[in-house]
């Protein structure tokens, strides 16, 4: 006789699924990546497109080529490289506030973090061993006595 094995509900299955810690951790960073949407906005308008702008627009959009004779109107192929641009700086000014705003001072932190747990570890072996070293001595002192006729009757 095989018995059958109760499988979990879809519901089960769900709140398992949101229960883990990866589910939390990606909706985190989902938001602080949507607040930081504003942020690099905000760089890429007064910084980087004024700056683009001293050498020639300040729309990178405008930047294109035309791959036909020409590309007035519907006709043509027109590559949107500004565009492309754009949206390169945006993710490289993305990358670096996370890394340098988030990832850096995190990993330095825990870095610390575990550098003090080792210190505190190291100072508790440092005394294991001291102590080791003391009972050992202790009984080779003991055993010299004890060739040296101080034995008890």
């Amino acid at each position: 006789m095989s018995e059958k094995k109760k499988e979990p509900s879809v519901w089960q299955g769900f709140k398992t699924f949101l229960m883990r810690g990866n589910v939390v951790d990606l909706a985190v960073a989902v938001v602080i990546g949507a607040a930081f949407t504003n942020i690099v906005n905000s760089v890429v308008k007064g910084l980087i497109n004024p700056l683009v702008g001293a050498i020639g627009t300040q729309n990178l959009d405008s930047y294109s080529s035309c791959l036909s004779d020409s590309c007035s109107g519907d006709k043509g192929i027109q590559l949107m490289w500004g565009s492309v641009l754009g949206a390169a700086l945006s993710f490289v000014i993305t990358a670096a506030v996370v890394y340098f705003l988030m990832v850096l001072p995190m990993s330095k932190y825990l870095a610390r973090q575990e550098a003090q747990r080792k210190a505190k570890e190291g100072t508790h072996e440092v005394i294991e061993i001291t102590e080791l070293e003391v009972l050992k001595e202790i009984r080779d002192a003991l055993v010299a006595q004890r060739g040296n006729g101080h034995r008890e009757p």
